[in-house]
């Protein structure tokens, strides 16, 4: 195992450090390290409060800032954060009213959240992510997982709840997102947790797992290595099946890296899910290519579509100022 890392135990308290040493105008680490939190949270405002294993960073802490997230909990890699740290991060921000929690479809997550919404002494609600049609359930679940479609919910979610939204209004729409976002992942390679020291599955040269989670899990189907063309079709197939709009529909669409794979493939990736996504008669609004919610350094992507009105491209659009999502600023 070769990793920029001075000690496995020490690795994600580490990598926070430098991370809100790289963005102090934006964030800062809470209380004994427990959560990163926005530099100056807003009177009044829902407090939106995510967080899970660390290994996916951009995805949670890099969405902390103006028009998104007020506060993550960053657990160890791979590894549900506990209910003591999102205690403390609501503490923090919250602000008169009231905190959502943005939980993804994990067993550890949902657990300790509720644990904490229960504890903290406040008004609180939830929305459960729960985007990928790869599985109905999985290592990590009981149902579908939450995985890409978690950044749409945050950004729309993190717009309307600095244009005013109550917390009812916010939980609301961040589930009506949710319903309307689909997402798909592939992998090439497996990626290595530090404490494992060994890649966390074994896949051939030729080989693919179709339809993986975020943590290597077992996706549909061990597959045989296609063209990008072939790869975009099966995954945009099993996306809008799913979805099954009506009729014709505009989209918001996230072309994700699993952490290795480079842009110019995201990009090649992206042109193959444009001209599927136009044979449904589906229109891509707005989108975003890159890396977003990685698997530390798996090779692979995912794909994203979020079925959109023109409300929610407004939302979308409005502005947001954090370290991994920046416009309108």
């Amino acid at each position: 195992m070769k990793k920029f890392i001075n000690a496995i135990d020490d690795v994600v308290m580490d990598s926070l450090k430098g991370f809100c040493a790289a963005h102090s105008d934006l964030v800062m680490l809470g209380e004994d390290g427990k959560f990163v939190q926005r530099v100056n949270p807003i009177d009044n405002k829902v407090a939106l409060i995510s967080g899970g294993g660390s290994g996916h960073e951009p995805l949670h802490a890099g969405f902390i800032g103006s028009g998104m997230l007020d506060a993550a909990c960053p657990g160890p890699v791979f590894t549900a954060p506990t209910p003591d740290q999102m205690i403390a991060a609501a503490q923090a921000v919250e602000r008169g009213a009231g905190c959502l929690f943005i939980v993804k479809n994990y067993s550890g997550d949902i657990m300790n959240f509720e644990m904490a919404a229960e504890m903290f002494e406040g008004r609180v609600e939830s929305i459960i992510t729960n985007d990928d049609v790869a599985v109905e359930d999985s290592t990590y679940t009981t149902g579908r997982r939450g995985v890409a479609g978690t950044v749409i919910v945050e950004k729309i979610v993190g717009a309307a709840a600095e244009n005013g939204f109550d917390l009812a209004q916010c939980a609301d729409l961040g589930r009506q997102v949710n319903d309307r976002t689909r997402s798909m992942g592939v992998a090439l390679t497996s990626c290595t947790v530090p404490a494992a020291g060994a890649p966390t599955f074994q896949i051939g040269e030729d080989e693919m797992e179709m339809g993986v989670g975020i943590h290597g899990e077992p996706g549909r189907e061990r597959m045989s290595m296609q063209t990008a063309s072939e790869i975009s079709n099966f995954m945009i197939d099993a996306i809008m099946d799913d979805l099954a709009p009506k009729d014709a529909q505009e989209a918001i669409v996230v072309v994700n890296g699993l952490g290795a794979t480079p842009l110019m493939e995201l990009y090649l990736l992206y042109d193959c899910a444009r001209t599927q996504l136009e044979k449904r008669n589906v229109r891509i609004a707005r989108s975003l290519v890159g890396n977003f919610v990685t698997s530390l350094e798996m090779a692979g992507c995912s794909f994203t579509v979020s079925l959109a009105d023109q409300d929610l491209i407004k939302l979308w659009d409005a502005p947001v100022h954090t370290a991994a999502l920046r416009w309108n600023c």
